[in-house]
């Protein structure tokens, strides 16, 4: 006769394995809500790729805005070696693009400001040369848009 008390069907050979605690003093295990869980992951996941995203996003925009930047210089320089110049341009130096009332373009050092409101022309643009013999554009003026959109 078997002197164990408790019924062999009611007695694990393995307790470790149970997915409950099976005794009064065993740490309390609770089941994993896997739907939670991958819910959980995919925000997690979402929140991550998202700001990846955005960061990524900018730095196209600030890609786009520095080639826009070019381009402009390089519309600007075309322009001016198009324009009247009567004096030789310096590396450096600060000259105005004017537009005259034939159509056709101006170099001058002569600033907006310097003109008082008795301008002849309409200003396009303040420039600087720099090394490359392209143009820094300081300042716009209302032809600048015009000029710049009408003859392409």
């Amino acid at each position: 006769m078997d002197k164990n008390p408790i019924d062999k069907d009611k007695i694990a050979e393995n307790p470790h394995l149970l997915p409950y605690a099976h005794h009064v003093g065993s740490a309390i295990i609770r089941p994993i809500d896997k739907g939670k869980e991958k819910g959980l992951s995919m925000t997690a996941m979402y929140q991550q790729t998202e700001s990846s995203l955005t960061q990524i996003k900018e730095q196209v925009e600030t890609l786009i805005k520095q080639a826009q930047e070019i381009h402009d210089r390089i519309d600007l320089s075309e322009k001016i070696y198009e324009s009247e110049v009567g004096f030789r341009p310096l590396i450096g130096q600060v000259y105005h693009l004017y537009k005259k009332k034939d159509g056709k373009s101006v170099i001058s050092l002569i600033s907006p400001v310097e003109w008082n409101e008795k301008c002849p022309y309409d200003f396009i643009a303040s420039m600087r040369m720099l090394a490359d013999h392209t143009w820094d554009i300081l300042e716009k003026g209302t032809a600048y848009t015009e000029r710049f959109k009408t003859d392409k």
